[in-house]
């Protein structure tokens, strides 16, 4: 068995009253039980990105990038934890994306989505070809939470079999698809 693939789980709303850190929460939780991953869950929320997006940030753009930034390059694959805003993906999440850029490239990216009647699955198809743009690999299938009353006080899903089997496809298609681009990386790096 390969060693771990470093997993880098970005909890992507910002909003007072958001959702997103009980739906990343249960999803960190399904993926730290797997011997093939090391869980890093960051949330935008702890961290407030310089909004002027430069090739040369000011001295505390630097320091705030600086705590993300190391994270998403030593990751070997995401999970974006995204709702669905106005049928697309928040704008904390475009930012913490286009403050980066090599970060993402020859990896794999899966999506967990949560919200309305579509169950955030129109954000998720929003971030397809913008992690394409960047040279990521984005994984086919996906969790999706359609509304948000699926959850119990404790923050686990009421369908306890479901949700766990859709998280189960995500990670081992990511695991596939992480350890394949890692090899190959290591290989011959990427250019783009």
């Amino acid at each position: 068995m390969s060693k771990p693939l470093r997993l880098a789980i970005v909890i992507s709303s910002v909003r007072e009253g958001r959702f997103g850190p009980t739906v990343g929460e249960w999803f960190a939780g399904i993926a730290k039980d797997r011997d093939d991953l090391t869980v890093d869950v960051i949330d935008l929320a702890d961290h407030e990105l310089p909004r002027a997006i430069s090739f040369e940030p000011s001295p505390e753009g630097a320091e705030a990038l600086a705590k993300v930034s190391p994270r998403l390059e030593t990751a070997d694959a995401y999970v974006v934890v995204t709702p669905e805003y106005n049928h697309s993906y928040p704008a904390s999440l475009k930012h913490l994306i286009d403050w980066h850029y090599t970060e993402w490239r020859a990896k794999p990216v899966g999506f967990v989505s949560y919200g309305g009647m579509a169950g955030g699955l129109r954000s998720v198809e929003h971030l397809r070809p913008v992690f394409a743009e960047l040279h990521a690999v984005t994984v086919r299938d996906a969790v999706s939470f359609h509304g948000l009353d699926g959850f119990d006080d404790a923050g686990r899903p009421k369908d306890q079999t479901g949700p766990a089997g859709a998280a189960k496809v995500l990670l081992d298609q990511l695991v596939w698809w992480g350890n394949a681009l890692r090899e190959a990386r290591e290989k011959t790096p990427y250019q783009a």
